[in-house]
């Protein structure tokens, strides 16, 4: 199917928040087996070293320098700690980004056999320059576009249009390239406040919840299918931002900030019940500048009081995937080499 044959225009009213019938339904067939990246096992972690990901992960793993086999073998309890987790390394950004969507790809496949749709959560920052290759061949033609609906797990309160906007630079850079109905892209109604746009975007969750799209997890928090995320270099997922009160929130599935430390100041985001209802999460961080994150979250003990939004990822009944790179793991690395 040709990415031409769909407009995502930023100004459209397509893209305001709709309710979707209540009577729409999808049969569910036998669970196909998904095979996914995976790496040499530690105790408590899955860990790969991935050269060259455009052939099969299973058989492009090098072995671990042992630096950085220390190093991850000395996360184990951490990782244990948060449920499953996997973590892949990667040589290069290209390598990353074709991995990722292999990744993607595979997961939309299984999710529209089981369900006939597939629920895709993305952020901004750099995670949606990661995706560039799902909207390449063999994946522009072999993915079941149709059947995508795209939600955002933050995103500022400005216009559509505005260069702040996640949802603009999800469709600059991958929606506008990419066959997915205009109507089930779910962008924030931007002509409301912070706080309603807020329970405006709650309600088309629960909707969607409603409509059988998004699935429901056994604590009754709205289970999509895959989330994709970044993390900023003070360990931040979505706009949950180290020491702030909305940490807490559990009364809602999302809710609105309005005293980011990151501008633009107002903002919507998911709470954490929703983002560990998900049943897989890929976590996209690169770069020396999130080293230090990265060490405190996968390299040092751990108190509750002290925690780093990204450690308090912890999945219900889920797959957690890191992608990273050397850089990201530079810490490790340094400790484990004393």
């Amino acid at each position: 199917m040709a990415a031409s044959g769909v407009s995502h225009s930023p100004a459209a009213p397509a893209y305001r928040l709709r309710r979707l019938p209540l009577t729409r339904r999808f049969m569910l067939p036998a669970t196909p087996r998904l095979h996914l990246p995976t790496g040499t096992l530690y105790p408590g972690a899955r860990i790969s070293r991935c050269a060259d990901a455009r052939a099969p992960l299973r058989s492009n793993r090098r072995p671990l320098s042992p630096p950085l086999a220390m190093a991850y073998e000395a996360t184990s309890a951490a990782t244990a700690a948060n449920g499953k987790q996997d973590l892949l390394v990667f040589d290069s950004d290209e390598e990353l980004s074709v991995s990722l969507a292999k990744y993607t790809a595979e997961l939309s496949e299984k999710f529209v056999q089981e369900r006939g749709v597939f629920t895709v959560v993305l952020s901004g920052g750099s995670l949606v320059k990661s995706l560039r290759k799902l909207t390449e061949s063999p994946y522009l033609e072999s993915v079941d576009w149709a059947k995508w609906h795209v939600f955002w797990v933050d995103e500022r309160v400005v216009p559509k249009d505005h260069e702040d906007s996640n949802y603009k630079l999800a469709f600059d850079s991958f929606l506008s390239k990419v066959p997915i109905p205009p109507g089930q892209v779910y962008a924030i109604n931007d002509a409301l406040s912070a706080e309603g746009a807020a329970e405006d975007y709650e309600t088309a969750m629960k909707n969607s919840v409603n409509a059988g799209v998004i699935a429901v997890s056994t604590t009754g928090y709205p289970r999509f299918d895959l989330m994709l995320m970044g993390m900023g270099p003070d360990g931040h997922i979505a706009s949950l931002f180290p020491g702030h009160a909305l940490l807490s929130m559990t009364e809602k599935w999302v809710t609105c900030i309005k005293d980011s430390p990151k501008p633009p100041p107002e903002r919507i985001t998911f709470t954490f019940p929703v983002i560990n209802a998900s049943a897989y999460v890929a976590l996209v961080v690169t770069g020396a500048g999130k080293a230090g994150a990265v060490f405190k979250a996968l390299g040092s003990e751990k108190t509750s009081s002290d925690l780093l939004p990204v450690e308090m990822v912890s999945l219900e009944d889920g797959k957690f995937t890191w992608f990273t790179d050397k850089a990201a793991l530079s810490m490790l690395h340094d400790k484990a080499s004393l």
